[in-house]
């Protein structure tokens, strides 16, 4: 008598995970990051300034480990890369990228630790621009250009990361933000590819661009490509401690207030420019509402400045604008320091760290599109306590919203609010005051580098801070900068066992 098979169960555990799909692509990545190190080596050999010698040896380890992951995954199939291979992949590009792209700080001037040279490289490919350098003004060519590389990496890296991968995983109304070339299934991959194209070259040519705008405004040349690498990818390291400040130009300043705001608008739409649709920059209801906020901050700043008597006229404008462009692009420059422009500017710049600039953009924060669909959540329940038998549509671009979409962005909300108190109340605990804390925490997992107050303000660094604080703000700047919830899943054991 023959007994009946038990049917064949796929164990729940993680050895049904394929992590070769996740190595290849991971291999290239930071095998082009090693081969990138090169041009530090370069500007050091050039400039006399000793230290290429450094940058060397860290692309050689880099370009090694690259091309072990590389040959350890070239065999997978990496076009069929599922949702949970996309979420370790993205993880691991910015942690991973950030751990060797610390090298060069460790091993060349200015030495820092691994806590601080990790926190420097972190803050350099989330383009958050918070520093723990200082004596940047005499520092070696090289150990300069790599940070605006890093930079300008992880700017481009963000936008192809924000369209191609963030709408397929639906996190905090991410899927409403698609291209003419997305889908809905579960592969990624060949669609990356295609986007980036368009995408890299609008990068390319508004970073030639700036730069040329920077040289006509009476920057020398290598201040003009790395300052104008930190303003499109709205990083904000800079090469003088005083920032952009160091110019005292008014016009290096209107040249970054407009470079600042180019890159706070989605990127696929200076795709169309080149494609021929030049109106939907000014039609995007997203770009309109985002160009609002930056009128009504400057306005109110600059109204603030006048009444107070802290400046006048042209300076106190331009100071306004310029300090909100570069909050709200999350760039974090420097022209001036408003720490000392009182409690009303304090809590008018707080807020502004908490906007961000467009969807699709290098800028961190919640992103205008998610304010103006939590407005209309907001509006729609007001109508509806009023209006109990009324049926009001969350409505978007004059269309209508679904309501799993509305609650995954009132959620997304909710959660970095939770983040940003998480992060204020640990450093506090630490020994941190609270205006450092929490504009500490708020600075970085908005992505914006500079804070409130003289510890982490814009006339300071995050240098001073004790290494426990410096990992929190590292990991923060991490979760700012991958929407949270990409990283946070991985935690969940479910993600694993599936």
């Amino acid at each position: 008598m023959q007994t009946a098979k038990a049917p064949l169960v796929r164990p729940h555990s993680a050895t049904g995970f394929d992590l070769k799909p996740i190595a290849a692509p991971l291999g290239i990545v930071l095998s082009i990051l090693g081969v990138s190190m090169l041009l530090p080596a370069l500007a050091d050999v050039s400039s006399g300034s000793g230290g290429a010698d450094v940058f060397l040896g860290s692309s050689a380890v880099t370009v090694f480990v690259g091309v072990l992951l590389w040959m350890s995954g070239r065999g997978a199939r990496i076009k069929r890369l599922d949702l949970r291979q996309a979420f370790l992949l993205t993880f691991c590009l910015w942690s991973v990228l950030a751990l060797f792209a610390a090298l060069p700080f460790m091993w060349g001037r200015p030495h820092l630790s691994i806590t601080k040279a990790l926190f420097e490289s972190m803050s350099g490919l989330t383009t958050t621009g918070a520093s723990v350098m200082s004596g940047l003004d005499d520092m070696p060519a090289g150990i300069l250009l790599w940070r605006a590389l890093l930079h300008w990496f992880g700017g481009i890296g963000i936008v192809v990361i924000a369209i191609a991968v963030l709408p397929l995983l639906a996190i905090g109304g991410m899927q409403l933000f698609r291209t003419e070339s997305s889908d809905k299934s579960e592969k990624f991959m060949p669609r990356v590819g295609a986007i980036a194209k368009g995408l890299l070259l609008s990068y390319v040519l508004l970073t030639l661009l700036c730069t040329v705008c920077y040289l006509m405004a009476g920057m020398r040349p290598f201040d003009a490509v790395t300052i104008a690498m930190s303003t499109l990818s709205s990083g904000g390291f800079a090469n003088s401690d005083s920032s952009v400040g160091v110019f005292a130009s008014p016009a290096v300043d209107y040249v970054a207030i407009v470079f600042m705001l180019l890159a706070s608008l989605p990127f696929p739409l200076y795709a169309r420019a080149l494609a021929g649709d030049v109106t939907r920059l000014v039609t995007n209801s997203e770009v309109r509402l985002f160009l609002l906020i930056v009128a009504a901050f400057t306005l109110a700043s600059f109204a603030q400045q006048s009444l107070q008597g802290i400046n006048q006229g042209e300076p106190a404008f331009r100071g306004a604008l310029f300090t909100v462009a570069s909050l709200i692009s999350t760039t974090g420059f420097m022209s001036v320091d408003y720490t000392h422009w009182g409690p009303v500017s304090d809590a008018l710049f707080f807020l502004l760290m908490f906007l961000g600039g467009c969807t699709g953009s290098t800028a961190g924060g919640l992103k205008a599109l998610r304010l103006a669909i939590a407005g209309r959540a907001v509006r729609q329940h007001l109508k509806r306590i009023s209006y109990r038998n009324g049926v009001f549509p969350v409505r978007y671009g004059g269309v209508p919203i679904a309501d799993d979409v509305v609650a995954s962005v009132l959620g997304f909300v909710c959660l970095y609010f939770a983040t940003f108190l998480a992060g204020g109340v640990a450093l506090n605990m630490i020994g941190l005051d609270l205006r450092t804390a929490f504009s500490a925490a708020i600075a970085c997992l908005s992505n914006v580098g500079p804070a409130l107050g003289p510890v982490v303000g814009p006339a300071g660094n995050y240098g001073g801070l004790p290494d426990a604080a410096v990992w929190i703000l590292t990991v923060t700047m991490l979760l700012g900068r991958l929407e949270i919830l990409t990283v946070l899943v991985l935690v969940l054991p479910r993600f694993w066992l599936r």
